[in-house]
This record gives C-alpha cells, sequence and structure tokens, in this order.
C-alpha cells in the first residue's frame, strides 16, 4: 500500500477513535435533548459541555463572567483542532477588519486568511425552555460529525456557542416545571422573574449594560471578537407556524447600513431552503420582527455592521400538545394564508402532535443553516464586514464629531454615558487641551467622539433623536404597533448635554482606552455648622444613604439663600463627618462646601428612608427594574407580597411603591385555576384597604404608570387619566420620549433640570376632577381654584412634546397635562407617575423624582405648593 495512503488511512482511524470517545449528550445527561417531560437544568447542561471539552480537541470552553446569581458563564469555541491553537490570530483578523482602519488590500488578505466568527446563543429567555437545550446537541453535533458540510464548517468558521445566557433564570424555570409535573399547572410559568432583576428584559439591555450577562457578552461581541453573524434563538413563534426566520418587517433603521439588512435577508434564505428540502414545514417570515429598534442582542450588532439573526421556534414546554388538523385558522400572524399561496409561508404546518422534540430539531436545524453560509460565504462575510466598517468612516455630509462637555448638570450621567458607548465598541478620545467651535469654548477634559469610526451607525443610533415613521395596519387605519420601542435617544434620557459638530474642528485628544471613573471631588477642610451638597447629580443619592446609615444629621435646604439653591443637602458635622465626606468625594467625584453659620432658611431633616416595594406573584419587569435601581443606589427596602400587605405593620415604612402593573393585576393576581393556590389572587378588598389605611395614617404610596390608575379608582382620588379609552387612531404613543417640563422649586423637584424628556410607553396623563357648584351667588367657576390636596411637579409640554420616536394625537390630548402629581390623602399623600421614571434603567434624568419622593416621606413639615392654572400659564 501506498505510504502516504497508509498515513491517512492512519490518522483518520485515530481521528476517529479520539471522536468515538466523546460523549453524546444523551449519555450524560440521562435523556436525549427535547425528550417528553424532560428538562436539563444548568448543573446538568455545564457538566455535559465539560466532559464535551475534556474529550474533544475541537471544543475550548472558557468563562466569560458570572451572572447576577454568581453562577458561571461559558463560551464555547468549536472548530478545528488546528484552528483552535490559533484563536487569537482569528480573534486579531477579526478586529482589525470589523474596525476597518486598514488599507484595502490588507483587507482582502485578511478576509481570505481569516475565519468567519459565527455566534449562536441559547436560553437568553429561561421559559423558552427548547432555547435552553438545543445548545449541548448543537456542540456535539460540529465537534463530531464527519460530513463534508461540517468538515467545511470547521475549517472556516470559528463557533462561538454561548450555551446559556441566563443561567439563572433555567434553573428557575427548570425547577419550576419539575416540581408543577403531573399536576394542573405543568405547562405554567413561575411566579417570580426569571431573570432575578429584569426577567424578560435582559435581551432589552444591549445598550445600557445594567447587568452582569449583557456586559460580559458586550465585551466578547463589540470589543473583542467582532462576530459577522449573531444568532439568536427564541420561542416562540406565531400560532400555528412552526418557527419564525428572517427576512423581518418594515421599517428599517435608516443607520443600519444597507449591506447588513441583506445580509439578514441571504442567512433567512439559507434557512428557509434548508427547512423545504428536509420537509419541514411551518416557516414563515416577515410578520411581527422589525429591524428598527436599538437593544436587543439581536438588533444592536445591526450598528456594528454584524447580521444579527433572530428564530423563534414553536413549542416552548417540554409537555407535549395536539393540534386538531380541522381547527387550522384560515390565516395567522396578522392575515398570512395557511393554503401554501403566501410567499412568507409557503409551506404551512397542517397541525397534528407537537413535541418539545420537534423544537429542538427545528433550533439545531436553524443553527446548522448559519453555521454553513458561515462557511460557504467566509470571505465574504469578512471582507463585507470591513467594506461597511469603511462606509460609516468616509461617509461625508455627516457628523464630524459629538462633544460631551465637562460642564454637566448630571456629571456622574454624564460619566456613565461615556461608558456605556465605550462598552458598546465605540471609540472615544478625550480634549488635552480647550477648544472653541464658534462661540463655545469645551474645557480640556470633554470628550470626544469622531463620527469618522466603523461604528458610525451605533454612535448616530443612541445620540441622536429617531423619527419613526408613521406605519399603519390599512390606509387610514390604526396605527402598526413598533416591535418595542420607537425612540430612546440616550442624552435625551439621562439628561446629559451632548454637541453635534457638523464641520471638522482641530482637537487636539488623546483615545480613552479605560473606563472613565469619577475624578476626585472636594470636601472643605472644616465647616462649623454643615456640609452643603448639591442634589443635582444622582450620585448624590448614594451619598445621602450611605450617611444617613451612618447616623448622619441630613437637611433639606427649605428655601434659596444667597449662595445655596433651595433642596440643597446639608450634612451636620460631626466628629466623623470629615472623613465620610472625604471618601464619598473620592469614590463618587462630589463636591461638599463648608458652611460656618446655620442658613436663615428652614431646614427639613431627612430621616434614613424604609421602603416597601409591592411585589405581585405575577412577575412584573417593572418591580425588578425598581429593585435594581433602590439596590443601585443603596436604599432599604423590603420586599411585600401580597399576604405581607393584608397582614403586615406597614406603619413602618416611609414609602410603599407599586411598580407599574395593571389594576386588575394588582387586585386580582393569577387566577386560582392557572397556579398552585399559594401564588393566586391578589391584594383584594383587604390589602386595598390596608394600603389605604396606610395612606390615611400619614405614609406614602408611590405608583408608577398603570399602577396610578389602581391607586386612583381604589382611593376615590379627584384626579382622572385623560387618555384612558382613547383608541390608538386617536392617541398613540409606543414607547417614546415625551417633552414635559418641571416645577423646580417643589420639593419632590429638587435637582431636577426643568425639562424632561418622560419615558411614555402607552402611559398615563392627568388632570384634577372639578366640578361646578352653585352658591346663593349663583354658579361658581372653581376650576381656577388651587385644590389643596393636589399638586402637579411635572407636566407635560404645551407645545413639541415628542422629542424621539413617534406619537399620536399628543398635543390634543396630553398637552400641558400632568405628568407626575401628589395627593393628599388623609394625612398621608399619594405620588402619581404617569410615566415610568425608571423604564430598563435607562431615563436617568427623572430618576430624582423617585429619590425624592422616597425621601419626602420621612420629612414632617414639607409645605404644599398648589397653584392655580393661572398661575401655571403666567410661567
Amino acid at each position: 500500500m501506498d505510504r502516504n495512503l497508509l498515513t491517512f488511512c492512519f490518522s483518520l482511524i485515530f481521528s476517529l477513535s479520539l471522536q468515538a470517545q466523546v460523549p453524546s449528550p444523551k449519555e450524560v445527561i440521562g435523556f436525549q435533548m427535547g425528550a417528553d417531560y424532560e428538562i436539563a437544568d444548568y448543573t446538568q447542561i455545564t457538566d455535559y459541555l465539560e466532559k464535551l471539552d475534556e474529550a474533544s480537541e475541537r471544543v475550548q470552553m472558557q468563562q466569560i463572567g458570572t451572572s447576577v446569581l454568581g453562577r458561571p458563564l461559558y463560551v464555547l469555541f468549536i472548530s478545528s483542532k488546528e484552528n483552535l491553537r490559533q484563536l487569537d490570530k482569528w480573534k486579531e483578523i477579526s478586529a482589525k477588519l470589523a474596525r476597518a482602519r486598514i488599507p484595502d488590500d490588507e483587507a482582502q488578505q485578511l478576509a481570505q486568511e481569516g475565519k468567519a466568527i459565527i455566534w449562536i446563543d441559547g436560553g437568553i429567555h429561561s421559559t423558552e425552555r427548547a432555547a435552553t437545550q438545543f445548545p449541548p446537541e448543537l456542540a456535539y453535533m460540529v465537534a463530531t460529525e464527519e460530513t463534508a458540510e461540517m468538515k467545511k464548517i470547521r475549517e472556516n468558521v470559528i463557533f462561538m456557542l454561548m450555551p446559556n445566557i441566563n443561567p439563572d433564570g433555567l434553573d428557575i424555570v427548570a425547577d419550576w416545571y419539575k416540581r408543577n409535573l403531573d399536576t394542573p399547572y405543568e405547562t405554567s410559568y413561575p411566579p417570580v422573574l426569571y431573570h432575578y432583576y429584569v426577567g424578560h428584559d435582559d435581551n432589552r439591555d444591549w445598550f445600557m449594560n445594567t447587568q452582569p450577562e449583557t456586559r460580559a457578552v458586550t465585551n466578547l461581541l463589540f470589543n473583542e471578537w467582532y462576530p459577522q453573524i449573531v444568532h439568536n434563538q427564541h420561542q416562540s413563534s406565531p400560532r400555528w407556524a412552526r418557527i419564525f426566520i428572517p427576512p423581518f418587517s418594515k421599517p428599517v433603521n435608516p443607520h443600519i447600513h444597507a449591506g447588513v439588512v441583506n445580509g439578514v435577508n441571504l442567512v433567512g434564505n439559507e434557512m428557509a431552503t434548508r427547512f423545504a428540502v428536509n420537509n419541514m414545514p411551518g416557516v414563515i417570515s416577515d410578520v411581527t420582527y422589525t429591524m428598527w429598534w436599538n437593544g436587543g442582542l439581536r438588533t444592536t450588532p445591526y450598528f456594528h455592521n454584524q447580521v444579527g439573526i433572530l428564530t423563534e421556534t414553536a413549542h416552548t414546554t417540554p409537555t407535549p400538545r395536539f393540534y386538531p388538523p380541522d381547527s387550522l385558522p384560515k390565516t395567522i400572524a396578522n392575515g398570512v394564508p395557511t393554503d401554501g399561496t403566501a410567499i412568507n409561508y409557503p409551506s404551512p404546518w397542517k397541525g397534528g402532535e407537537s413535541r418539545f422534540r420537534d423544537a429542538v430539531a427545528y433550533m439545531l436545524t436553524a443553527g446548522m443553516a448559519t453555521l454553513s453560509i458561515g462557511a460557504d460565504r467566509k470571505e465574504k462575510w469578512l471582507y463585507d464586514m470591513y467594506r461597511m466598517g469603511r462606509d460609516a468612516i468616509e461617509a461625508e455630509s455627516d457628523a464630524f464629531a459629538y462633544v460631551i462637555p465637562t460642564e454637566q448638570w448630571n456629571a456622574s450621567e454624564a460619566r456613565n454615558l461615556v461608558n456605556i458607548l465605550m462598552q458598546g465598541g465605540l471609540e472615544v478620545h478625550q480634549a488635552d487641551q480647550s477648544f472653541s467651535v464658534g462661540d463655545t469654548t469645551y474645557a480640556e477634559g470633554s470628550f470626544v467622539l469622531y463620527g469618522a469610526q466603523a461604528f458610525r451607525p451605533y454612535l448616530k443610533d443612541l445620540l441622536e433623536k429617531q423619527e419613526y415613521p408613521d406605519i399603519r395596519l390599512y390606509p387610514g387605519g390604526p396605527p402598526k404597533t413598533p416591535y418595542d420601542l420607537a425612540g430612546w435617544t440616550l442624552p435625551l434620557q439621562m439628561g446629559v448635554r451632548v454637541d453635534r459638530l457638523d464641520s471638522e474642528v482641530k482637537i487636539r485628544a488623546t483615545a480613552v482606552t479605560k473606563a472613565v471613573r469619577p475624578t476626585s471631588g472636594k470636601t472643605a477642610e472644616s465647616a462649623n455648622f454643615a456640609y452643603a451638597l448639591s442634589p443635582r447629580d444622582n450620585a448624590s443619592a448614594q451619598a445621602i444613604n450611605y450617611l444617613l446609615a451612618e447616623q448622619a444629621k441630613v437637611h433639606w435646604l427649605g428655601e434659596a439663600t444667597d449662595n445655596l439653591n433651595a433642596g440643597t443637602l446639608l450634612i451636620e458635622r460631626d466628629e466623623n463627618t470629615e472623613l465620610q465626606l472625604t471618601q464619598l468625594a473620592d469614590s463618587l467625584g462630589l463636591t461638599f462646601t463648608g458652611i460656618n453659620n446655620k442658613p436663615e432658611a428652614t431646614l427639613h431633616q431627612i430621616r434614613q428612608p424604609k421602603v416597601g416595594l409591592y411585589k405581585s406573584w405575577v412577575a412584573n419587569m417593572d418591580e425588578g427594574w425598581t429593585r435594581w435601581l433602590l439596590d443601585e443606589y443603596n436604599f432599604q427596602y423590603d420586599t411585600l407580597h401580597d399576604e405581607q400587605i393584608r397582614t403586615a405593620d406597614l406603619a413602618q415604612y416611609d414609602a410603599i411603591i407599586i411598580p407599574d402593573q395593571s389594576p386588575q393585576r394588582i387586585l386580582h393576581g393569577h387566577a386560582i385555576y392557572n397556579m398552585p393556590k399559594e401564588y393566586t389572587g391578589g391584594l383584594g378588598l383587604a390589602g386595598t384597604l390596608a394600603l389605604q389605611d396606610y395612606v390615611k395614617q400619614g405614609g406614602t404610596l408611590i405608583a408608577f404608570d398603570k399602577a396610578s390608575d389602581f391607586a386612583i379608582q381604589q382611593f376615590g382620588l379627584p384626579v382622572k387619566n385623560v387618555v384612558s379609552g382613547l383608541s390608538s387612531k386617536e392617541f398613540f404613543i409606543p414607547g417614546s420620549l415625551i417633552r414635559a417640563s418641571v416645577d423646580t422649586a417643589h420639593p419632590l423637584a429638587y435637582g431636577m433640570q426643568d425639562t424632561v424628556a418622560t419615558s411614555f410607553s402607552r402611559s398615563r396623563a392627568f388632570e384634577i376632577v372639578k366640578q361646578e357648584r352653585e352658591g346663593e351667588g349663583g354658579q361658581e367657576d372653581i376650576t381656577k381654584l388651587p385644590d389643596p390636596t393636589v399638586e402637579t411637579i411635572v407636566r407635560y409640554a404645551q407645545d413639541d412634546l415628542l422629542m424621539s420616536g413617534w406619537a399620536l394625537g399628543e398635543k390634543k390630548h396630553i398637552g400641558g397635562k400632568s405628568a407626575m402629581m401628589r395627593v393628599k390623602h388623609g394625612e398621608g399623600s399619594i405620588v402619581l407617575f404617569g410615566f415610568r421614571p425608571q423604564f430598563r434603567g435607562q431615563p436617568r434624568g427623572t430618576y430624582k423624582l423617585i429619590f425624592n419622593a422616597i425621601y419626602s416621606s420621612t420629612v414632617d413639615d414639607l409645605p404644599v405648593l398648589v397653584k392655580t392654572e393661572d398661575e401655571e400659564k403666567a410661567e
């Protein structure tokens, strides 16, 4: 036998022998992925993946961080043994092409030499259970199969597989399913958020990066590996379909390069063809999901010249289900016919038995399609990403730069904005000396983001306002609801000044390579009476909460003096104060000014607040975001479930917060037939009366958005929601930023700017309910008289309401109406927010409204500041 042939045979036998030693998921976990009534938890899955890593030279498993509850986060690199030995080389090539700072001939050479970086993930939404189960099997397939297609994939692709982005949630959901197996609640969802803080919104955090999971993945995607394709596997498809695949529906965000859009369509076509030739029906596209919104794991890559793929697969539970074929509807998903005549649904699923394994099989097929086209077009994916980056760098008639000046109302949020942009892969510089543009001078240290960078689409999309197109379901009909949000502009939400420079300016600046930390603040060397702290910075709340916990005496200044604004925080001097303030000035970048004499103004002492946070057994993301915010700013709080509201001594709480949730959910919770008994019902009559008594006896109730309807209805407040009952043809604001004016003299608005962007997502606007009355002197119009029980703190603008996004009928229906009120109720008060001031951790400019509402609950002598409508109009 020929010596070369003999060597090849021995090599092949040795390779096959090695791969035969690689265990399958079933051999380790004990059942096939997707088996009926079975779900593997995170420990089972990671145990298998560790054994796969140990057994195969084609797999490298790396920990990239930890979850919010401390579980390890893993990514698997799967490719040929030779490729895995040179991971740093492939990463460097991908980075050079993505950043697009090299000449074209070098880019073409690197595209030929490099490997396509393909990312596939699972499990971000834990109740989409099949998406937590397919990754071990996909990893095994790619590592062990010896087909020509798989060999080509391993040769040309570095496959990055993240088996679970939310391991905490997988264990919550798996435990719940196993606990309720063989009960009527087998297919129910857990009564708690499956991400500790944000639940389903863990896929809505991809530009703010508030959670450790999103930060870890964001760093890989946009600062290290720059994959050309990012594929998220989700559930569930439209009812009666088996899987949603691209192309997406309109609109497309105009900042996204057309090459990305067409790349998405290419991958979608590859998937569609693969499903078709494998006789896998029920594949639908061009419904529901769009390419407008930024902020998801699938959508944020678009603005980095990456092809983001979403698949949504049917059947989310290990429990089988039968769909009677004679119940097949004529249309699905807003009118798509099921008779095979639709371009976007040519092979309908006709019903029958649906199993968990079916979902896993569809996910494996979709993943293989992504990997296959990744290998087939390897050079094109790499070079196309470079070309799109060059287009962004060379764009004409666009912004030269964006400047974040050093002088900011809220300095900590300006730093946060810079860090958010850097986390997302943007290039940031800092001015080495002052420079001028026209009449404006920017100080040394100002941050500069040049437009000429590969990720310009991301820069523009986050810093400039969105203008969502007016799309109707049919001509003259109601609006088509945008997928997720219509507008999100960060400087507006965060209250940070960012200036756009359209013309080239000479700026001496140095690249910023590390996260921006606070520069040390200042503390006066001595003060006979107290130290003053401005309430403008959100970080002041962290300082005050720390000081109150250390038994410091803190006051609000009730009126302005010659050199201090109303609302200034005064920390009384004692033997420990100077050291504490020095530490806070260094860590938070705050300035404390010495005050020698007690001001001739009213001082309102603030006690350390104790907060109760209502938590329904209907898992509520707004509750999670509120809890996250309270933890971020070190507020003390207790979680209050329905039973605690009904039975606990609520008088121990200075303030109780009810997050955004419908009155129906608050009052009634889960129906008794939907969940185990201990998780059913809501506040009910007893809980509502307990809250009523709590407020009447002096407590403060704070209600966000929909929860304000609950307070108005149940407590008979002299307020109404003026947009209640309006049709979407009359009034429609779906996730946009709406301008509002703030009464900055009011204690609940201390430290606020006079104009803010409110996060309005089908939210509320209020007005006082007043009636005409007749006296001996005839009819008296009392609409001009102040109501001593109701104060407006924030009011939607009269004109020019829309700051970013889309709005219909906004001026007519909410122009000039109240956005935030404080209503006196017995001895206590109810603070009504018509919007969500902490929505997804984004609107940093309205955080202080929450903080002040909490602090005010500890102050016994705050004045009531009520104005007549004429007085407000005059202002």
